[in-house]
């Protein structure tokens, strides 16, 4: 009891993805996601050693630039005297402080400390495994060896926990904490930061053009040479979204269908770093073919549901959307007798997440219909088999 009279960490994980949700969240196709923090005491006496892990177990989100930051209240008096692997944003006020060395004055003093990875290059005697890379986790499906950061501190005034051997004798023991962060849906933000559109077969693809107006002025923000704005900066188009997702079913074989997917980034100022698309779609787990893209199957409730799918760019070569830019890949998928069928927008996705955000569907009514030609087809085959019924029916009369 008495670490947790005199110091309760109330931990907030901050970034520019994940601010702030936390618990009280569910997600159906990730249901075990989560951030994990831990802090494992490898010391404790008036100077405590504590190595800090950040782990990323969610399947599809991620975090990129500007990355995480994790910041704490002291319960006590607490300052950090040096740190391997992180800094601390501010120093704090450290002038009633009493330091050794003078010529190395404590690395911080706030009372709320806000700790943000170093960036990738920095020298080797201020790493620590799994540091250093600006503060981007992956997400677990894209690279598990990148979805874990960590740094070092060394706190003074940190009391030990006493575990109980008898009514007069306690000894020291080290200290594990743990805390687990769940992202939420509901706290997402007011408005959709993805979009989807839908088309089949041949229908054109609709593509706002530009202004040259709207141009002159992105090109003005492009060579301002400042910090990049903080919202995004988005090229004028009806939907307003910066992410729009383009599922176009393509073609219509006996045993197979075609569908490309595209992925516009109307941002013209940012960049998507290893980027991620969840499709949800009772087809997807008959993919036969992919082009220019990952792919690996979310499947989080047995072998009979295989209807997620998790698509990311391939390295050095599309791992990155850039501003103003897509990219784009076709899949074929082989039909389900069953169960496949182009009536009722079947053909098209359930949900569509891009970087862990949810996007905004179309309405139902608005979904595309069959083109003339597939009409003509789908007549023609009803055609042909009546025709071979009433054969059928003529043979057995003569």
């Amino acid at each position: 009891m008495a670490m947790e009279r005199r110091l309760v960490l109330l931990l907030i994980f901050l970034c520019c993805y994940l601010c702030p949700r936390f618990a009280d969240a569910y997600d159906p196709v990730d249901p075990l996601g989560n951030i994990t923090i831990i802090w494992d005491f490898l010391n404790i006496d008036t100077t405590s050693t504590i190595m800090v892990s950040i782990h990323n177990y969610q399947l599809y989100r991620h975090i990129e630039q500007p990355g995480w930051r994790l910041g704490w209240t002291w319960a006590g008096h607490e300052i950090i005297g040096d740190v391997t692997g992180a800094e601390t944003t501010e120093q704090g006020n450290c002038s009633g402080v009493h330091f050794v060395d003078p010529a190395k004055p404590p690395h911080c003093c706030d009372r709320r400390p806000v700790m943000v990875d170093l960036q990738p290059g920095t020298p080797p005697d201020k790493q620590v495994a799994n540091c250093c890379r600006g503060g981007v986790l992956s997400s677990l499906t894209q690279s598990n060896s990148t979805a874990t950061a960590a740094f070092q501190i060394n706190a003074t005034q940190v009391p030990a926990t006493r575990s109980m051997v008898d009514k007069l004798r306690h000894v020291q023991a080290l200290l594990t904490w743990q805390i687990t962060c769940s992202y939420s849906q509901f706290r997402d933000g007011p408005s959709p930061s993805c979009c989807v559109s839908l088309s089949s077969f041949y229908n054109n693809t609709i593509v706002g053009e530009d202004d040259d107006e709207q141009s002159s002025k992105i090109q003005a923000l492009r060579d301002d040479g400042g910090d990049p704005p903080v919202v995004p900066v988005l090229r004028c188009t009806e939907h307003m979204c910066p992410i729009r997702v383009h599922w176009h079913v393509k073609q219509n074989y006996r045993e197979y269908w075609r569908v490309k997917a595209s992925i516009s980034n109307y941002d013209v100022v940012s960049n998507y770093s290893d980027w991620n698309l969840v499709v949800r779609h009772p087809n997807l787990g008959n993919i036969t073919q992919l082009f220019s893209f990952n792919y690996q199957p979310l499947i989080q409730y047995g072998a009979a549901i295989n209807d997620t799918a998790m698509f990311w760019g391939m390295l050095n070569y599309n791992e990155m959307l850039l501003q103003d830019g897509n990219v784009q890949s076709e899949m074929i998928l082989k039909k389900d007798p069953s169960e496949f069928t182009f009536s009722g927008g079947w053909a098209f996705p359930r949900r569509v997440y891009f970087d862990g955000h949810q996007c905004a569907m179309p309405s139902p009514d608005h979904y595309p219909s069959l083109p003339n030609a597939a009409a003509r087809d789908v007549h023609r085959w009803l055609l042909t088999a009546s025709c071979l019924l009433l054969l059928s029916s003529m043979s057995h009369v003569l």
